[in-house]
């Protein structure tokens, strides 16, 4: 049994974009847009996928996530908080002096796996997880999330090749696929297209899907692996910016804090898409 609806998490994404953004706005830093486009992929991981919590986290047969985008580290922090990590509080020193909430994840702050900010650190460490968890005959998933901007390193395209090549089934990569990066749109600044191609000629199963539909995230997340012996790739179609529509597709919003007049618009519009789903509850 499912412990939320559907609408219960698109509530509780509405909840999140606000939180980040309230926190953005505080430490007077961030990356605003990347962690709006992936706030719902992290959502259904966390609240309906992964079954870590803070009871869990040092299980050896825990399922692993791994922010490889780790630029985008407000939205993964605010889920944190609301899973039971660490008090929501903690992040009012966010980018503060000697705080441990930093710009990018750091195994300092409770629930996260690994130090990660690098581009084109994560999926090959969650490949040598993965791997791990073969060698070990353990029955754990490893998940990792990349950025658009991250698929021009290659040290992601050698742990692609491995991953197939060892059969992780067990391994799954989801591209926030915002189609922008910090200079511009992908296609502009060094095309990664066609992705879906190039995967599966690495070897990979492919699942295309709107990254910020519940409803798609849930089908997909619960049918891994729908290959047998192969590593799932998971384009997950977002928008930059998602919820706030001054932001929506907007490059400069790759990192960004909004004026006390933008960052009022922004909860206004949050507020009302909040009023809105909460009116839909039986």
């Amino acid at each position: 049994m499912q412990k939320y609806t559907d609408l219960e998490l698109q509530i509780k994404s509405v909840k999140y974009r606000l939180a980040l953004l309230k926190y953005i706005k505080m430490a007077n830093a961030g990356h605003t847009g990347g962690s709006l486009s992936c706030t719902d992929i992290l959502n259904v991981l966390y609240n309906d996928v992964l079954q870590v919590t803070p009871d869990t986290f040092h299980d050896a047969h825990r399922n692993r996530y791994i922010q490889s985008k780790g630029h985008s580290v407000e939205a993964l922090y605010v889920v944190l908080a609301d899973m039971g990590f660490f008090p929501e509080s903690d992040l009012e020193t966010l980018c503060k002096y000697k705080s441990k909430y930093v710009g990018h994840p750091t195994r300092k702050v409770n629930g996260i796996e690994f130090n990660t900010g690098a581009l084109g650190h994560g999926m090959p460490i969650s490949a040598g997880i993965a791997l791990a968890a073969k060698k070990d005959k353990a029955d754990y998933k490893v998940f990792t999330l990349i950025g658009d901007g991250e698929l021009a390193e290659g040290s992601n395209w050698e742990a692609a090749m491995m991953a197939a090549h060892y059969k992780l089934d067990n391994f799954i990569t989801i591209l926030d696929h915002n189609t922008l990066q910090i200079t511009g749109h992908n296609v502009d600044v060094c095309s990664p297209h066609p992705i879906d191609e190039k995967m599966k000629a690495f070897g990979w199963h492919v699942v295309s899907i709107d990254g910020n539909n519940i409803v798609q995230l849930r089908e997909t997340f619960s049918h891994i692996p729908e290959v047998k012996d192969k590593p799932t790739f998971v384009i997950a179609n977002t928008v930059k910016g998602k919820g706030v529509s001054y932001m929506e597709g907007v490059k400069k919003w790759h990192h960004g804090v909004p004026t006390d007049e933008q960052y009022n618009q922004a909860v206004e519009e949050l507020n009302v898409e909040l009023f809105r789903l909460r009116s839909l509850i039986n």
